[in-house]
Order: C-alpha cells, then structure tokens, then sequence
C-alpha cells in the first residue's frame, strides 16, 4: 500500500489543475484567496517564509485520497498512520500551513495513537513552545492545533482500551497519554503569555475557543464541518462531555484567570468577544462557582464604564454589534439575583426602546426568555406588551415570539396577550373578526392588508387563499397553540377551506402550525378539525410534509379517527404503495391489516389507545 503511494510520489508530475492556495508563492493566488481583509495575516503571507515544496503537496494529497478510501483491519491503519507521520517530522509546520497539509493531517490525527498526537503538536511548538504562536494564528495551522488538542477527548477511553496488566506497562500508558496532556498545557501557557494578541486574532481565537472546551472537558462538533454562513443564533452547539486530567481542571481556572485581564477586550472586539462568550458557555457547564464569579466580574467591569449621567452604561453596550452577543451569553447563564439586578437596576422602563433597536432586540429576546421562570416575568411583560404594535412594524418578530413563548412557559399574561395581538392585527373589533385571527397571525399581515379591504365582512377567505405563511408566524401561532386558552385559533383553524389546510399541511412553516393545533386539541375539537380535512388525506400522504403531519395526527387520534383516515386512503393503495412518502404512511397505519384483517387491526389500535391514554394519565 504505502509501496504504492511512495512510487506515486516519485513518479509524480509538475502540472497541477486543480488549486491549492499556499502550494506556491505566486501572489495572484494569495490575491484571490484575499485572506478577507484579516489582520496580520497578508503580512504573514507575504513574509517569503518557507513553503512546502510541490512533491510534499502532491503527496499529502495522496494520502487525504487514500484516507478516503478506508481501511481493511486496525493493523493496516496504524501502519499507514506511522508512515504518514514519519513523513511529516521534521516539517510539521509547513506541512500544517499548507492547505492540503493541513486538510490531511486534520483527518490523520483521529486515527493516530495520543501519543503520535502528542507528538506532532510537540514538533508544532517546539522546544520551548514558543512556535504555536506563529501556527495558532494561521489560517490553516490553527485548524490543525486545534483537531490535535480535540483529540483529548480519547484520554479516558485510551486509558480503559489498554487494560495494562503490569506496573510497567501501566507507567508507559501513563507516559504516553501524557505525552499530549504536557503539549496542550504547553499551548495553554502560550496563550496565557500572549493573551491579548490571541483573542482579537481571527484565526487564533478559535484555538483559545477549542482550548477552553478541552480543559473544561466539553466538547462540540468540529469547526471544519460547520457552515460559515449559517446564522442560527437560537442554537446552540451540542457539547459532549468528557473525563479530564487533574491538570486540567486547574489550568482553566488559570486561564480565565488571565482571560479576565482582558475583559476590556470583551466588549469592544468581535472575536475577543466571542472568546469570553465561550468561556463562559464551558464554565457554565463545567464549573458553575467559578461562572458565577466571572459573570459577577464581567458585569461589574461593564457597569463601571463611565456614560450619560444617570445612564446605565449596559444600554450602550446593549446598542453594540461586539458587546451585545457577550451580553446575550451573561443573561441566558444568569442566577436569579444578577437577573433582578439586570432589569431592576438598568432595563427597567427602557424595554420598548430596546426592543426596536436593531442589535439590542436580541439581547432582550434573551431576557424574556430567562425571565419566564421568575416572579419577575409579569412586570417585564407589561412594559413590553405597551411596544408590540411599534415592534411588529419595526419588524422585530422575535422579540414577540419570544414574549408569546415565555407566557406559554410561564403560564401568565396568555389572555393579555392574546387580546394584545387582535387588536395589533386589527381584528379585535368587531367580533366577527376573530375567526380571521389564523391567517393573519400565520402570515404577520393585517386585517386590512391581509384582505385587501378596509371593510371587508363574510365569507372572505375563500376569495384569499391561504398562501403567505412565514417562519416568525409560524412559531408564533405554535407558541399560542401551547396556551390554556385556544378557542380562538381553533375556531379560525375551522373556518378555513380544506384546500387552505392542504396548503398548511403542506408548507414548510404551516405544517408545523397544523401538527401543533391538531394534536393538543382536545378529541372533540380535533374531531371537527379531521371532518374540514376529508377528502385531503390522500394529497397529504403524497407529501414529504403533509405525511408527517398526518403521522402526528395519526398518533394523537382516536381509534374512531383513524378508522375514518384509514377508510379513505385503502381505495388508492396503488398510489399510496408507490409515492416515496405515502408508502411509509401505508406501513404505519398498518392499511393491509385494515383491508384485511379489520378484527386484528381494530384489536390492536383500541390497545395502543389505552396505552397512550394510561401515559397521558401518569404524566398529567
């Protein structure tokens, strides 16, 4: 195998089509490749330093090829690993700043022993460490550095896998895991030395970002498989945990301890910033006492800046792009008192204004989220709720799903809101109106726009199909759908045309609206909702989102329900059998024992009723 790949590399020619920025020094590629404007790094690109020679490149990229390809048995793998690394000692560096290098060492170091790990990032370092500087901060490097501190999370299961059966094969385990532990507190000492510098560095913050994740001892999916354009700030990254040397637990202390002399930093530098935001994500996890003290810190450093007088300086900070995600960070991991203090002390009659900025919307989202759980909720709601018109036409619709979710969570304020919300969509008045309150809310229009008329009455949704439902609607409608109280909706849901709710079931954000009405209803009233649906069934089941709502209904109905579903998909089995979504419903229901064993099938959903009838009971 590696005989092979040694003839390639020999035999290899100099004409190459396809591009690898950093293969080269031509300028015109580190032109296009731009480095977007990065800070340092056109100056380190344009330094002449040392590069990886063609041969080495086409190599490495060899490898990633053959990495591709898989591996036989664990033998033949560690053999190829040990190959490969050989090949990178000694130029370690270059080969981790070459961006075919660093592509395939990234996906090299998984499969190599902790020791190998550690080996590697010793060479990265050098001597005294003093070399991870200059490959944190690279483009390419510090993706590198950072899949080898990742490569922590084996320790504990490296230590279980070797089962040493002597003392001395116990101290060479021992040695060799510690080979890693010594390098990443290496690269954690380096960071502390040159704090500043790292975290303001786009490249070299991410390092400092994996680092805190690897001494906390959490851990979230790797950077190279994220989307950079994706914006999804409601999500957080799932973390793993996992067991840590001792060592560790007191170097993020260290850490954060020199983090925290830096804390300016925090609020005027959008990478610094997102550095701090992370570090308290992992303490928060790992290390609540010491979240808590930094939190105390943070906002004691934030409320001594000098401002207006009798200004809180946290509006400010609130109205900043870099400040407010740290600010949205410190309220979601806030204990109840900072929380009081937070909204007693500086937000307090100033929410609304807040709310229609274009930055500080989203750190006041946070807060109503926060506040649901606390006796505070009410108050906030109520100056809130004075701002939801002026909201709404600034376009700041989450602010109001949020406010509508917490009153589900907090089980407060839900009447208020709802009439708050009629009288926003200009359906309160008169009374007729309020079975039109689905579409508008599903749609964010109102009456008025909605229905093309300042006086429109009757019958009129027949002459506007349902067509313009929206994400922000959506989520509203389904935080409404979790209130006590959901006659309103479920009165407006039945006012409208079987095609409409075909429409619904079948739209990216509507589906989500009917799943959730249909299925909290009670049976009566999703009774009458299944009788607007006749006849739609079969559409349904032929649609990659209609079959899932009609999956849900189909678990949260009756046995009288079903058998009335059932009854109108069995004469189109041909198409249902055949229809890539259909058929998956036609398994789940069960439809050939329907057709032909009705006794056995009616057997067995009069028992899953009882079932989930007993669940319900136990957890009500």
């Amino acid at each position: 195998m590696l005989e092979k790949t040694e003839e390639r590399k020999s035999q290899k020619g100099g004409g190459k089509k396809r591009r690898h920025p950093g293969e080269d020094g031509g300028g015109e590629k580190k032109k296009k490749a731009g480095d977007q404007g990065e800070e340092g790094e056109k100056g380190q690109r344009d330094a002449g330093r040392k590069r990886l020679d063609a041969m080495s490149v086409g190599y490495f990229r060899r490898v990633g090829e053959r990495l591709g390809e898989g591996f036989e048995d664990n033998e033949e793998r560690e053999m190829f690993v040990e190959n490969v690394l050989t090949e990178v000692k000694g130029k370690a560096n270059l080969v981790a700043m070459d961006r075919t290098g660093s592509i395939t060492l990234q996906r090299l170091l998984p499969l190599s022993s902790l020791e190998q790990v550690g080996e590697v990032l010793a060479e990265l370092g050098g001597e005294s460490g003093s070399e991870f500087k200059a490959v944190c901060c690279d483009r390419c490097g510090g993706h590198v550095v950072e899949s080898a501190v990742r490569q922590m999370s084996r320790w504990e299961s490296s230590q279980k896998d070797a089962s040493p059966t002597t003392e001395e094969e116990e101290e060479e385990e021992e040695e060799s895991c510690g080979v890693l532990e010594a390098q990443v507190l290496s690269l954690s000492q380096v960071v502390r030395n040159n704090s500043a510098e790292f975290i303001r560095h786009v490249h070299g913050s991410h390092v400092v970002r994996t680092l805190l994740h690897v001494l906390g001892g959490c851990i979230g999916p790797p950077r190279t498989e994220a989307r950079p354009g994706a914006k999804e700030r409601n999500v957080a990254p799932q973390l793993t945990d996992f067991e840590i040397p001792t060592s560790f637990w007191y170097e993020l202390k260290n850490l954060t301890e020199t983090l925290m002399e830096n804390v300016n930093l925090s609020v005027t530098d959008a990478v610094a910033s997102a550095v701090f935001q992370t570090m308290l994500t992992v303490c928060h996890r790992k290390r609540p006492k010491l979240c808590k003290q930094l939190l105390k810190r943070i906002m004691e450093y934030l409320m001594s800046r000098s401002s207006a007088p009798g200004v809180s300086p946290l509006l400010v900070f609130l109205k900043d792009q870099a400040s407010s995600h740290l600010l949205e960070t410190i309220v979601q991991l806030s204990h109840k008192s900072l929380l009081r203090d937070l909204y007693k002390n500086h937000l307090k009659g100033q929410l609304v204004d807040l709310a229609l900025h274009p930055i500080a919307n989203f750190p006041i989202q946070r807060l109503t989220a926060a506040l649901a759980k606390h006796k505070l909720f009410p108050r906030l709601f109520d100056e809130l709720v004075q701002g939801v018109e002026a909201i709404l036409a600034a376009g700041h619709m989450g602010v109001i799903v949020q406010l509508a979710e917490s009153c589900a969570e907090s089980g407060e304020k839900q009447d208020e809101m709802m009439q708050c919300l009629l009288h926003a969509f200009h359906c309160a008045e008169p009374g007729s109106r309020h079975v039109s309150c689905l579409p508008l809310f599903m749609s964010l229009l109102t009456y008025e726009i909605y229905y093309h008329s300042d006086t429109a009455e009757g019958n009129i949704q027949t002459e506007v199909p349902l067509t313009s439902i929206c994400y922000h609607g959506s989520r509203l409608v389904q935080a409404l759908a979790k209130f006590k109280e959901r006659s309103l909706l479920l009165s407006s849901l039945r006012t409208l045309s079987p095609a409409d709710l075909l429409s619904m079931a079948s739209d990216p954000a509507g589906s989500h609206v009917l799943q959730a009405l249909i299925t909290t209803a009670s049976d009566k009233g999703r009774g009458k909702i299944l009788k607007r649906l006749e006849g739609q069934y079969v559409q349904m089941a032929c649609s990659r989102l209609g079959s899932r709502v009609l999956e849900a209904v189909w678990t949260s109905a009756s046995v009288s329900h079903r058998q009335s579903i059932a009854q109108e998909l069995v004469p189109s089995e041909n198409q249902l059998r055949s229809d890539q979504f259909a058929r998956h419903v036609w398994a789940k229901f069960a439809l050939s024992h329907f057709v032909h064993r009705r006794a056995h099938w009616q057997e067995i959903q009069t028992g899953e009723s009882k079932k989930r009838k007993l669940f319900s009971d136990i957890l009500e």
